[in-house]
């Protein structure tokens, strides 16, 4: 357990785009995975690495 999981505030502020974004991604099946812990949804950062990977962004 060496890495916290990321809110959907941390994720938004992270990649630079609003929440927003991200809560229509995720009714989409786009972006990142995030993964239901209780009521939140989080994010782990070796996660968010990949899908930046995948996007092709430096």
């Amino acid at each position: 357990m060496n890495s916290k999981l990321l809110t959907i505030d941390d994720l938004a502020d992270y990649l630079g785009i609003p929440k927003g974004t991200l809560y229509q991604w995720r009714t989409k099946g786009y972006g990142p995975q995030g993964r239901r812990v209780g009521k939140y949804v989080r994010y782990r950062p070796e996660d968010v690495d990949a899908w930046i990977e995948q996007q092709g962004v430096a």
